[in-house]
């Protein structure tokens, strides 16, 4: 008998459903949520263990590693996919959605997350909190600038020391604003160091890694977009070809077709948000900074003429993507050559 185990993972317990071949309820329980825990209770109710289910979610990059390293097979359910199924049933109850995903698993009408490896999590979670601290100086100056304008200071347009010089500048002599400002921009300052704190730190990753190194050949790709492409794509052998980059990274016109109807809208925005960002930003420095000799800027401001200037930036932003896994699958160094189209 073949036996099939759907997970609905929480913080403190899991509710762990076991199913045989027919889709029989063979056992249903919970445990807590410790690997070692999963991986004895699965292998006492399901002797016969084909394939293990989870959603995912916060936990399940560790929970994964870790049931794979007990020797359990588990495949890894994107949640929005799985939650088409486990909407089928009246209630929804965390023992409920265990038994759906174990029968998810079972009908095999699925397709597994690519989990990455812990070392690649580990230098994108450096680039995601670099990202956030970004965001947090983004914050803070429209806070100052808000706060200026409700006492009518006046600041000139700029950033960075030129923002901080023009508020300094514009403070008024009243003491509780003088202080009220300066302990703002002290803020702020503190931002900027460990910004530049992990941009030292990722530029250190980027020179140690060589397929970080092979993309950063291609121009435009620093050392930023370099980590964010390598950290998303993890492993270039899992795409059959290296056009399917483009749609990973959510840079693929979306599509709604129906009896007569058949729309094509703007790109899907799916998979990773950063890299698309850092390619997107990589693709306006190839047309707009970049050596007019460069074949990529050439295609880019052909398309620009006859599409403008955001689509073109997109679709070279994709071209990109596709180059870079290209670069990655031969392990060669970025060539310059001529793009038909």
């Amino acid at each position: 008998m073949k036996h099939f185990v759907g997970l609905d993972v929480s913080m403190k317990e899991t509710a762990v459903c076991v199913v045989d071949e027919a889709g029989k309820k063979i056992w249903e329980g919970t445990v807590r949520s410790c690997p070692d825990k999963i991986a004895a209770i699965i292998g006492e109710k399901a002797p016969d263990l084909v394939r293990v289910g989870m959603e995912t979610g916060p936990q399940a990059v560790w929970l994964w590693h870790a049931l794979r390293e007990c020797g359990v097979q588990v495949d890894c359910i994107h949640a929005r996919r799985a939650a088409a199924a486990l909407k089928l049933q009246a209630n929804k109850t965390d023992r409920n959605d265990a038994y759906g995903l174990a029968r998810l698993v079972l009908s095999g009408w699925y397709e597994p997350v690519s989990i990455k490896s812990f070392d690649r999590y580990r230098i994108r979670a450096v680039l995601t909190a670099r990202e956030r601290i970004v965001r947090m100086c983004t914050t803070m100056i429209n806070q100052i600038r808000g706060l200026a304008k409700t006492f009518g200071l006046s600041l000139s347009a700029g950033k960075g020391q030129v923002f901080e010089q023009s508020v300094r500048r514009a403070l008024p002599d009243d003491v509780i604003l003088r202080e009220l400002f300066e302990r703002l921009l002290l803020v702020l300052s503190g931002l900027k160091d460990q910004r530049r704190a992990f941009d030292r730190q990722l530029a250190r990753f980027a020179r140690e890694d060589q397929t970080c190194r092979l993309v950063s050949s291609a121009p435009g790709v620093g050392s930023l977009a370099a980590i964010a492409f390598v950290t998303a794509v993890d492993d270039p052998t899992r795409f059959r070809a290296a056009d399917d980059v483009g749609a990973y990274l959510g840079l693929t016109p979306k599509r709604y077709q129906s009896g007569e109807v058949d729309i094509g809208g703007r790109i899907s925005k799916t998979g990773d948000r950063l890299t698309r960002k850092l390619l997107f930003e990589a693709a306006t420095v190839i047309l707009y900074r970049a050596s007019p000799a460069i074949a990529l800027k050439q295609w880019g401001l052909r398309l620009s003429a006859r599409c403008g200037s955001w689509k073109a930036r997109v679709a070279l932003a994709r071209k990109l993507a596709v180059t870079l896994l290209t670069m990655w699958k031969t392990n060669t160094m970025f060539e310059n050559r001529s793009f038909a189209g």
